[in-house]
């Protein structure tokens, strides 16, 4: 299946009515213990079952206006944990059309919502890899949106495959923002809502609600996550709307490290509804883009991202390599298959670089 990067239009004259998006804060059960393929795929199975139910029930509490859920990240199947690229990418990673998205697919349309979610998928064009994928299913049944997650600590990224990635897709494909009923929505995966940048990168191409699947430390305190999912709302007069995991159960992690805090979050970055511990439906809210379209029109101190001065941004960045693209492209082209350590080693050099230059 071809991801289809949707360029933004005019702004139809019309705005969507407001509506409720709700990030579900549902637990996740790991696949990482399975003795095999087929095992896992049971468990996933097993996920998708308590899922659909999940989220039918919240719509038909909540009520009938519910036209967004927001599922947290790797939902399906926790992370790698030591495992290999390529045993990962047959344990816990979809296939583009597989039996998984059909049943999202089937989900969404029962529900009447769009559905959006994060998951490990497989790329044809990507032998022996994986990509983290956000993706957004509209009622009809149809992804409509495929963002890979850019900036991984520990999986392969389109950066590290850039010019193979740019020669089948595009690099619009980069930044998609699915142009749907509700608005103009883009992904943040995970950690990356720590990145403004990315953030800022869909909001220039029209991005209007950032859909956030994460599964991040549960605290009482402040986290940098949390406190990021407020500032990229300010910064792009955007909405946030963020699901966390309910735990992840089946590693020897505790469960509850990763709990609480899925939230939505308005254009003023203003927390308009967040969950507390364990399964919850409790983080929905009010969407109104009409809203949102009058406050991005307003002129003032406020209009942030009306004041961006973004070549004098360019300029500042053109000189700055970091972390260097393709690293996973061997010398014929192909794609490298990392193991667990390579991504350490790889960090390792690039720190040494930026002490090198005296940036750090």
């Amino acid at each position: 299946m071809p991801i289809e990067p949707r360029a933004a239009a005019p702004h139809p004259a019309e705005p969507p009515a407001p509506f409720i998006a709700l990030a579900l804060q549902t637990a996740c059960h790991a696949v990482n213990g399975a003795p095999d393929a087929k095992a896992a795929r049971a468990r996933m199975a097993a996920t998708l079952a308590r899922v659909r139910a999940q989220v039918l029930a919240s719509k038909h509490f909540i009520g009938p206006d519910v036209k967004l859920v927001v599922l947290p990240e790797y939902f399906l199947t926790g992370f790698p944990m030591g495992e290999t690229a390529l045993a990962w990418a047959e344990t816990a990673a979809l296939d583009m059309a597989g039996p998984e998205y059909a049943a999202l697919g089937e989900l969404a349309a029962a529900a009447d919502v769009h559905l959006a979610g994060n998951a490990y998928e497989r790329d044809p064009h990507f032998p022996g890899l994986y990509f983290q994928t956000s993706f957004l299913i509209a009622p009809s049944g149809e992804v409509v949106l495929r963002y890979r997650r850019l900036v991984s600590m520990f999986a392969p990224s389109p950066y590290d495959v850039y010019d193979r990635y740019v020669e089948a897709y595009g690099r619009d494909s980069l930044f998609p923002v699915a142009d749907t009923a509700l608005g103009r929505i883009a992904a943040i995966a995970s950690e990356e809502i720590l990145y403004p940048e990315i953030a800022r990168a869909l909001a220039v191409r029209g991005a209007e609600v950032f859909v956030h699947s994460s599964s991040e430390v549960g605290s009482l305190a402040p986290t940098p996550k949390n406190i990021a999912k407020q500032a990229r709302a300010i910064e792009n007069l955007a909405y946030v709307v963020s699901a966390n995991s309910a735990g992840i159960a089946g590693i020897a992690i505790p469960e509850a490290s990763t709990d609480a805090g899925s939230k939505v979050v308005d254009p003023r970055g203003l927390v308009l509804a967040e969950s507390g511990f364990g399964e919850s439906m409790a983080a929905w809210a009010e969407i109104d883009i009409a809203a949102l379209r009058r406050l991005r029109r307003r002129p003032g101190m406020g209009n942030l991202l009306a004041r961006q001065p973004m070549a004098l941004w360019t300029e500042a960045y053109a000189s700055v390599d970091i972390q260097p693209r393709n690293t996973l492209l061997g010398e014929d082209g192909r794609p490298l298959a990392p193991d667990p350590a390579w991504y350490a080693a790889r960090q390792r050099r690039v720190i040494d670089a930026l002490a090198a230059k005296g940036v750090i």
